[in-house]
């Protein structure tokens, strides 16, 4: 696998959430936001998810020095959303580490991968609980 070269004031961070997966590169600038070649504004349509997108960068007012290149792939807005939130986040912590326990005491945790995904459907069942209506008659 080739290797690539990665600027030295470069900070690449993982975010997920649900099935989409967020690849976060920081580097400094004048706080531009760019998912997927879209300026964020564009490619989050509902304002609760771009609330979300931006919840790490609120908590710890920052966003003005930094530029992010971030690439999401898998899952519906919500859970891209999610991921973008969380990837900053980690970024964010891996480049400065007294922002960390800000981060970490924000609520929700915005460090910590939330784990919940969907549950699958099972065999004799409508979907993943939702069971056949009981008939007593």
């Amino acid at each position: 696998m080739p290797v690539t070269k990665q600027p030295k004031d470069q900070v690449y961070a993982t975010g997920r959430r649900k099935e989409s997966v967020a690849r976060v590169f920081m580097r400094p600038g004048s706080g531009a936001i760019t998912v997927n070649r879209r300026k964020i504004e564009d490619y989050f349509v509902r304002e609760t998810s771009l609330m979300i997108a931006k919840q790490a960068l609120a908590e710890v007012e920052m966003g003005a020095e930094h530029d992010f290149l971030i690439t999401v792939k898998g899952g519906g807005e919500s859970g891209q959303a999610g991921a973008v939130r969380h990837g900053i986040a980690r970024a964010l912590a891996l480049s400065n580490p007294e922002l960390r326990k800000r981060l970490r005491s924000a609520k929700p945790d915005l460090i910590r991968r939330d784990d919940r995904a969907t549950e699958r459907k099972k065999v004799g069942l409508h979907g993943a609980r939702r069971a056949q209506q009981y008939s007593k008659r």
